[in-house]
């Protein structure tokens, strides 16, 4: 490479692999082996794209004990055939136990959201946390402080998302064949690392509304 601070970054980048080799090259536990044979996680965690929320340092697990989707602002969406196709994996084939939804403050996605500024074809993305928001227009408009908003529209956010899980039929689906399955809204606090759980846990359709709840 020309440019010797990419080449520099890439090599950081290799030599972090080969360090990685080393240490479980003289780990004892066999777990790598294992590993290597299959996973079986009980957690899947849908998380926020950014570098400062990796799932396993957060919850204090290891490789191969959580199955992580991750995009801009932990958002569950319909039609997104990536986090849809991850999800029912991870139902329906590894047969996980626990979701986790998980925000965190400062998400730079939903401060965004808050904004009239354009940023590129990220916007069309945005305005699905813009739907949060105009359902929760009046108690985020009557915050003042305008981070305190931005902390309370992560929060609602979550739950919302958290509503949006519950209501797609492979969730639902699964409920109705097992009852060893919830899902959960939590939030990080970077700072601290401290995961706070939003009291939004569901582990049935009963309290989807009835048009939301298949029968």
């Amino acid at each position: 490479m020309e440019n010797k601070e990419l080449e520099l970054g890439f090599q950081r980048i290799k030599q972090g692999n080969k360090d990685w080799v080393d240490f479980v090259s003289k780990d004892t536990t066999g777990r790598f082996q294992q590993l290597a044979k299959g996973q079986n996680p009980e957690i899947l965690w849908i998380g926020c794209a950014d570098s400062r929320v990796p799932a396993n340092e957060i919850t204090g697990t290891k490789p191969g004990e959580v199955f992580v989707h991750r995009n801009i602002a932990n958002m569950v969406i319909h039609a997104d055939m990536s986090m849809l196709s991850v999800l029912d994996y991870a139902v329906n084939v590894l047969k996980i136990k626990q979701v986790i939804i998980a925000g965190h403050y400062g998400c730079g996605g939903v401060a965004a959201a808050l904004s009239r500024q354009q940023f590129g074809i990220i916007d069309n993305w945005l305005c699905h946390i813009k739907d949060v928001y105009r359902i929760h227009a009046a108690e985020i408009d009557a915050i003042e402080d305008h981070d305190k908003k931005v902390d309370r529209l992560i929060e609602l956010n979550v739950k919302e998302q958290v509503f949006n899980l519950c209501t797609t039929s492979i969730i639902q689906n699964a409920w109705k064949q097992r009852n060893d399955l919830a899902v959960h809204g939590m939030v990080i606090n970077i700072g601290t690392g401290e995961l706070t759980d939003l009291g939004c846990t569901f582990t049935s359709n009963d309290d989807l509304g009835d048009v939301f709840a298949y029968k």
